[in-house]
């Protein structure tokens, strides 16, 4: 009797998560952004919410929460139900680089991947009067001046491409300390400082208007939104690889019929040719269809993880260097 009455229980549950899987949604889902209106990654994610929202039958409501680098959005979605109506959209800061923060949920094992949206090139660029135009000529530069370059730390993704260039080239560079991209930007285009990693969507206004150069993607292939850039590998410093993604994840739990219907809306809204023409007006390049799916996005985030914890804990980076 005891049997028959929990497997009764196990299959009331099952129905009951049965149920809830093919009614979902059933109400709005809230795409919490870690980053503050405006910038690139709330931006991507706004295209996202409205276009999904066909497909889903329910709005996404985009709900911006900053501070720490991201951390605490992210932890808000870690913490929530696994039920698929609270989702982030996440990135190389937030999903691999925030380890230099006191986190209180696990990177790897708190979260299921929905999918990869895209890949986000990461330009280094210089200073319009810098006597380098490309990457093979600002090495040599360095080699004959050393001690003279300067670098902008004004996150972590940047502190680790600067830790990276110099153990592939043996050149040391000057970090200089910025909060965010946008003061460093001005200083570059002013000539204050020598060498800059960002988002090609930051980059690019000032590359076209001729205020700044571009001296590498840092990503294994040109990208189709700026093919006339050439890679870091073209530049002959192979390996020096940043670049920046979009994903979406969901709290670990959550029913894989859920993750199922969110990854179908967003592979949907990819597909659309208004969407990658959009994405590539900002600078991205839409992900790989095989890359889209949750198991694309899982290896994609454990490949990145992979390359960079190492290099992070080795440099010692911390919240408090940042």
């Amino acid at each position: 009797m005891r049997t028959f009455i929990v497997a009764m229980a196990l299959t009331a549950v099952a129905g009951i998560a049965c149920a809830l899987a093919q009614t979902y949604p059933s109400r709005q889902i809230t795409l919490v952004v870690p980053f503050p209106p405006g910038g690139s990654t709330d931006v991507a994610a706004r295209i996202m919410a409205e276009r999904m929202r066909a497909p889903l039958g329910q709005p996404i409501i985009i709900e911006n929460v900053g501070g720490a680098g991201g951390s605490i959005a992210v932890g808000r979605v870690a913490r929530a139900a696994p039920d698929g109506y609270t989702i982030d959209i996440g990135q190389w800061d937030t999903h691999v680089g925030s380890i230099i923060y006191k986190l209180d949920y696990d990177l790897q094992k708190d979260f299921e991947p929905i999918g990869l949206i895209s890949n986000n090139p990461q330009l280094m660029v210089a200073k319009k009067n810098l006597p380098a135009d490309n990457l093979k000529d600002l090495v040599a530069w360095m080699k004959a001046n050393p001690g003279q370059i300067n670098f902008v730390n004004q996150n972590a993704a940047a502190n680790v491409s600067g830790i990276l260039f110099e153990k592939l080239t043996g050149q040391k560079v000057q970090f200089i300390p910025y909060r965010g991209a946008g003061p460093a930007m001005t200083d570059l285009v002013s000539g204050q400082v020598d060498l800059l990693v960002v988002q090609g969507a930051v980059a690019l206004p000032q590359i076209r208007a001729g205020k700044i150069k571009a001296i590498a993607n840092l990503s294994p292939q040109r990208s189709a939104a700026m093919p006339d850039i050439p890679t870091s590998d073209e530049g002959g410093v192979s390996g020096l690889y940043m670049s920046g993604w979009f994903g979406f994840f969901a709290p670990k739990g959550t029913p894989k019929d859920v993750i199922a219907t969110l990854n179908h809306a967003m592979v949907q809204a990819l597909a659309d040719p208004a969407i990658r023409d959009r994405f590539t007006e900002l600078g991205l390049d839409v992900a790989a269809r095989e890359q889209q799916t949750p198991e694309g996005l899982a290896a994609f985030q454990k490949a990145e993880i992979d390359k960079w914890w190492p290099i992070i804990k080795e440099a010692g980076i911390s919240a408090q260097a940042q």
